[in-house]
Parts: C-alpha cells; structure tokens; sequence
C-alpha cells in the first residue's frame, strides 16, 4: 500500500542529503516501525511519503497513486498524524474535526458517529467544546490522532503518535492500530520506544544518516538482536556504542 523507491532528499542550503538512496515498502495487513536516532531521516521520509515535501529522486505510491503526480488522490487514500501539534487554536476541538472531515467529504451521519467513537476512546468528549488553545499538550495529540483518523482511509502514517498520551490513550491507540491492519489496512508510524515497536510490529526498518539500515520483520529482528536484546542491538548498528555495558 506504500511503496518508497530509491527517495533522496536534499534540503537547500546543505550539501548532506538528509534521505539517501531510501526503498522499502508497507503491505497490506501490515504494522511498520520506522526507527533511527534523532535526525536519521525519519521525519523528512515521512513528510515526504504525505506529500508536505518535494524531493529531488525517487518515487512514492500510496495504493497505487503516485504522490508526485496524483498527490490528491493519494492524500485520499492517507491518514497522517504529525509528530507536532500544529492545529488552529482558534477553534474548538469539534469544529476542527469538522473541518477535517470537511475536507475529506466526511458525511455528517458517518462523521458524528466517528467522532463519538474516537472521543469516547480517548476520554475527550466533555472537551470537545472547548477552544484548541485550551488544551494541553497531551489533548491536542489526540485531537490530532482523531482529526487524523476521522476519515478512516486504508494507509495510516504515524510520526511519534504516542508522545504526550496517558497509558489509556497509549493502548487504544495501538488497539486501534492493530485493528485497523488486521482488516487489511496497513500502518507506518516512527517511535523512539522500542518495547512497543517490537511488541506492535509486523515489520521494522531502521534508519540512519538518511540510508536504511536494516529491514526485518519482528521475527528476524529478534534472531538478529538474539541475546542482546533490540534496544542494545539498536545501539550498537547504528554507532552510539560499540557493544561495551551502558
């Protein structure tokens, strides 16, 4: 459902190509955890996966649909979580679903029961009415999470979707992502916990310096880390430690 082949991107002004050379692919039925240290690529990948950013090589389909030619259609086809709450503060939590749903050509009917569901899920139905600024930094991610997932499209894209959650917020959502690939759908989301990208993945595709590193699938990633376990196996192939007791 998402297919990377060979992206580079270069940002202006840096001689360093921020993605280099990326290719790999999310499946139907399929969880993918995007890893890598801070600035490997992960963000810049993504944004442009959902389009936000040009890049110079490369192609990116979204079921089917080019993102550099049809990137409507592939939009369509998308849900994207920001790993920053960029909202409008202006508004209320519901109008600014209601603006999502808008956009995606969400029905009413469809849309309210959407919203009751996610709101309900993520304890914030009796915040609803109150303005966007108001909220904390915790409610605006799942105001994000809900806006993201109102239109309920078959690809979910995910940047860090779990910072700033409650453990009950934490655990619907990845209920809800489980969910959604057992029904065919499929997921993409980056994180710095592993415990949960090893517990939730199907598949994990480790990135650094803007080069994919390793792609596995859990299984393979477990063999790989054998006694070491992912987080020190994490460490050591992408340089922070050379192997020594942290």
């Amino acid at each position: 459902m998402i297919k990377i082949e060979h992206l580079t991107k270069t940002y202006a002004g840096s001689e360093i190509k921020a993605v280099d050379g990326v290719s790999f692919s999310v499946n139907p039925g399929e969880i993918v955890g995007f890893v890598g240290p801070n600035g490997a690529g992960k963000s810049t990948t993504i944004k442009c996966i959902t389009g936000i950013l040009p890049f110079e090589e490369g192609r990116i389909t979204i079921c089917d649909k080019d993102i550099g030619i049809q990137p409507v259609d592939a939009k369509r086809n998308m849900a994207y979580v920001a790993d920053e709450n960029i909202l409008y503060n202006g508004l209320t939590g519901k109008q600014y679903i209601s603006l999502i749903a808008d956009i995606f050509g969400v029905e009413k009917k469809i849309r309210d029961e959407r919203t009751d569901k996610y709101s309900n899920l993520f304890d914030m139905s009796d915040k609803l009415g109150d303005k966007i600024s108001s909220y904390s930094h915790g409610m605006k991610q799942k105001i994000s999470i809900i806006a993201g997932l109102i239109h309920e499209p078959k690809v979910w894209i995910l940047d860090e979707p779990m910072t700033g959650l409650d453990p009950k917020a934490s655990f619907e959502l990845k209920k809800l992502m489980k969910e959604h690939a057992e029904k065919g759908n499929s997921v993409l989301f980056s994180s710095h916990v592993l415990e949960v990208v090893e517990k939730l993945c199907h598949k994990v595709v480790i990135i650094n310096k803007g080069k994919i590193i390793t792609e596995c699938t859990a299984e393979e990633l477990q063999e790989k880390s054998g006694e070491m376990g992912l987080e020190e196996f994490f460490l050591k192939i992408t340089g922070v430690f050379s192997g020594e007791n942290i």
